[in-house]
């Protein structure tokens, strides 16, 4: 699995954004504001519009017609996930909404796997985010939208011994100095 982003530019960014990276690697977007690196992530699910440039996965260009069966292939892990609530706008989203995603309702949840993510990542704080690595972590791409610091170690293993490629958003330092590529946005 390789994903492509080249010479990509979103809205509110300053300046295009590419990379080249396969299964088996970290990639940290840092860099540039928050709100840019979020956006570059939904912009490789399809979810935001890319003003010039492209993002491809094995070779295929995301297209309208393409976008569900990229986003098949991903897990996406938000900045913010509350358990319950409302949303306003896209982020973020429930926990609900992020099972009942038709890609997603088909995998299974057990409070045991549960249990076993959160040990893994170190990160007790987080458990409405890490409920949803927990349920995707079985696809290939896993995008994390500003993880925590105590995640680093975690995401590089899921990336180097699980085989996926991981893609995370991050100013901090522990994220930047796991991953293998840092693309500063």
């Amino acid at each position: 699995m390789v994903l492509e982003l080249n010479e990509t530019l979103i809205e509110g960014a300053e300046r295009t954004v590419s990379m080249l990276a396969e299964e088996g690697q970290m990639v940290c977007l840092t860099g540039g504001t928050a709100a840019c690196r979020t956006g570059l992530l939904l912009a490789m699910m399809g979810l935001r519009a890319v003003k010039s440039g492209y993002v491809c996965i094995d070779g295929e260009p995301l297209s309208a017609e393409m976008a569900d069966e990229f986003r098949a292939l991903m897990a996406y892990a938000p900045d913010r996930l509350t358990a319950e609530g409302e949303v306003k706008r896209y982020e973020p989203p429930t926990v609900q909404e992020v099972f009942a995603l038709k890609a997603n309702r088909e995998l299974p949840i057990s409070n045991g796997i549960l249990a076993e993510e959160m040990k893994r990542t170190g990160a007790d704080g987080e458990k409405a985010r890490l409920l949803a690595v927990a349920v995707l972590r079985h696809k290939p791409i896993l995008l994390v939208d500003n993880p925590a610091p105590e995640c680093a170690g975690y995401l590089r293993q899921l990336a180097q011994e699980e085989g996926k490629l991981v893609v995370a958003t991050s100013a901090e330092q522990a994220i930047v100095e796991a991953a293998h590529i840092v693309v500063e946005l």
